[in-house]
């Protein structure tokens, strides 16, 4: 069987470097990725403005060593990027004493994608 989860999204957030405990590099990301909702008949649901509904999701994602090192120092907020890599669950307990768990990317690679250009104004 395969873990393997491929997204294509917009950074949230600057990432978030650090070394672990080994010694390893490891950098955090928050990515958001959206859907066009839809209703009967796969049409799309349009809201109140005539364009067409969405929902984000956000997701976590972790890279190690080259990869954090390459995401600190190339991407930003805002960018568009392709993560690909695994899913990973987690269960903790908080400083309060309560259980809690999550999910999270960790990253096999992270590709950066050009933003469209800018329509030049007309003269």
């Amino acid at each position: 069987m395969n873990n393997s989860v491929t997204l294509i999204g917009y950074v949230g957030n600057t990432p978030e470097t650090r070394d672990t405990a080994s010694g390893s590099k490891l950098a955090t990301l928050s990515l958001a990725t959206s859907r066009i909702l839809r209703g009967e008949g796969g049409k799309p649901r349009l809201g109140d403005d005539g364009k067409p509904m969405t929902e984000t999701a956000w997701h976590r994602i972790t890279c190690f060593d080259a990869i954090a090192k390459s995401v600190t120092e190339h991407v930003a907020k805002g960018m568009k990027i392709v993560v690909t890599g695994r899913l990973r669950y987690s269960r903790w307990t908080d400083k309060e004493g309560v259980e809690r768990t999550g999910s999270e990317i960790v990253a096999r690679s992270v590709d950066f994608l050009p933003r469209p250009r800018e329509a030049a104004p007309e003269a």
